[in-house]
């Protein structure tokens, strides 16, 4: 079988390709360079080499050059796909355009589906490269079940990535493959170093952009309101996009008790800041809804979910509500951000998930 493999630089990506070659398959390396010079961005200070890696940045061409090396020690086929114009337009438009708008995005999730999974095999295949299944180094599973492809959480459920990739349609997963879904980090690291790879101890990226976001965002400061629950002016903040839900250092404002970013008005240009305990919810609802399990949510189901990629899955009943989906969960959740995903689980099954619109 022939695989295309994207490789990013690092160990799990390579260590996916070497599986692959064990298990007899023809394999095909490749990358999607998705960097765009940015004028305001002049030097690459944040080394992807660093402990702080990041998949998005100047350093680029270092990933490339050492994506490039394990495909020689590999001896397999290496090319590089220039993904940039696509990218800035899937990911980082809509990056910006959701931190402008007081909402959190989670850009990881939209490259998955849109990008790594979409237009880097497409554009592949456009070069004339032909071959049968694409391949990652993401920790999850895929399994088929009567025509219908699931995915699972990762055996090592430590290192779980199905997070980021619930988004993925059918015709995606049926041509995927996941070769490290068994298999924990360090058991990942020992089989590179076996191997003799450069990358074996290459430290794991932390995050999609290792710059300050204000870098990508590009805007001039607007000055507005810190504010608490009732109105009071506690302080003033540059920008919206400058803090997140829950958030509670670096917010500038004294108190006789600590205080957490609680809301982010664009309409009035406010940061609402609170209590700690006000930073609960028992309840959000979920727009832009993808499903894995099956075609369409027909009534109330009991799962668990999580609504950040480290979170433990909650216990939570879902409800169809038109074309959105609300979420009651058993116990109050902290700092629940709109923008953000939530992801739905039976057992390892990833059910499905959507966007986050709003708490209760």
């Amino acid at each position: 079988m022939k695989v295309l493999v994207g490789l990013s630089g690092g160990v799990d990506s390579s260590v996916a390709a070497l599986l692959l070659k064990e298990m007899g398959h023809e394999v095909i390396g490749c990358t999607m360079s998705i960097w765009k010079d940015r004028p305001n961005i002049k030097t690459s200070s944040h080394s992807k080499c660093s402990s702080h890696g990041a998949c998005y940045g100047p350093d680029e061409k270092e990933d490339i050059a050492s994506a490039q090396k394990v495909a020689q020690s590999l001896g397999i086929p290496y090319h590089v796909f220039e993904c940039a114009e696509e990218y800035e337009k899937i990911v980082i438009e809509n990056f910006r355009n959701e931190y402008l708008a007081g909402r959190t995005p989670n850009p990881c999730v939209r490259c998955n589906a849109m990008v790594k999974f979409g237009i880097l095999p497409l554009a592949a295949k456009r070069d004339g490269i032909s071959f049968d299944k694409f391949a990652t180094g993401h920790y999850a599973r895929i399994e088929e079940k009567n025509g219908r492809f699931l995915l699972k959480r990762a055996k090592m459920t430590q290192k779980d990535q199905s997070y980021f990739l619930y988004r993925l349609k059918q015709s995606q997963l049926k041509d995927v493959l996941l070769p490290l879904g068994e298999y924990s980090k360090e058991e990942i690291r020992e089989l590179a170093l076996r191997a003799g790879l450069d990358v074996a101890d290459k430290p794991d990226s932390q995050d999609f952009y290792e710059g300050d976001y204000n870098e990508l965002l590009n805007v001039s400061a607007m000055n507005g309101n810190i504010v608490d629950t009732e109105g009071h002016v506690l302080g003033t903040h540059e920008g919206i996009w400058n803090y997140t839900i829950g958030q509670r250092k670096g917010l500038g404002v004294s108190a006789p008790e600590p205080l957490y970013v609680l809301e982010l008005r664009k309409e009035t240009n406010e940061v609402v800041v609170g209590p700690k305990a006000k930073t609960f919810r028992k309840s959000l609802t979920a727009v832009s809804l993808n499903w894995i399990a099956f075609d369409a949510l027909e009534g109330e189901m009991r799962v668990t979910a999580k609504m950040r990629s480290t979170q433990i899955p909650a216990p939570a009943t879902i409800i169809p509500d038109g074309d959105r989906v609300r979420v009651e969960f058993d116990e109050y959740q902290a700092s629940i951000a709109v923008g953000q995903s939530v992801v739905f689980y039976d057992g390892d099954y990833v059910i499905g998930g959507g966007v986050i619109e709003s708490s209760i």
